[in-house]
């Protein structure tokens, strides 16, 4: 079946423009909820659980809603995002030299087939040894502020990734060939999708 009218149930630009590359027609409704980490709760489990709460919370009747949650692990800890520019070089401190691991929780939710569904991708990240003044100089862009694991991928925190094993768009903040599989998984059909990209008849 074709997918029905999409919303998006997240402000972030990264995760618009990335349907937008894809030519997809959505709307945006962000979601406000308290993303508090329950007590023993997983990082993947943590992802997975808002992520589910998003797309609920956004949705509504003829409508399908996707939305997603992304988190920075290392060493076991969450790394959410920094309070200020101190709390930005403190995480970025602790990334330089090493890989840590970036999970993004991935959910839909049409309520008029009573359907949720939700899957997350896993991938890891290597960061290049940053010098003093690189963080300084990093964190003085501005960009780690309102960045989970204080740096963005896609941005000036490319500079200091040494490698991607795993989905890059997972690091940017929504996976999207797993995004694509749990659409094709629930049985929606991607309008004006390539003839490449069907499924041919046998």
């Amino acid at each position: 079946m074709t997918v029905p009218a999409l919303v998006l149930a997240s402000g972030s630009p990264r995760r618009r423009e990335l349907l937008e590359r894809l030519s997809f027609r959505f709307t945006v409704r962000p979601v406000d909820l308290d993303e508090t980490p329950l007590d023993a709760e997983s990082p993947t489990d943590y992802v997975l659980r808002l992520a589910r709460a998003k797309a609920r919370a956004a949705a509504r009747a003829g409508e399908l809603v996707l939305a997603a949650d992304t988190t920075v692990v290392e060493g076991g800890e969450r790394l959410g995002k920094p309070d200020d520019d101190d709390a930005a070089r403190a995480m970025l401190t602790r990334l330089s030299g090493r890989e840590h691991e970036v999970h993004t929780g991935v959910a839909l939710c049409d309520l008029d087939r009573g359907l949720q569904m939700a899957v997350v991708e896993t991938t890891r990240v290597k960061f290049v040894e940053m010098t003093r003044d690189e963080i300084d100089w990093y964190v003085a862009t501005g960009e780690p502020l309102d960045k989970a694991g204080a740096y963005a991928v896609q941005g000036f925190g490319s500079l200091f990734v040494e490698a991607v094993h795993g989905s890059y768009t997972c690091v940017v903040g929504l996976p999207i060939a797993t995004t694509y599989r749990l659409l094709k998984n629930a049985g929606y059909q991607l309008p004006n999708l390539p003839r490449c990209c069907e499924e041919k008849e046998v």
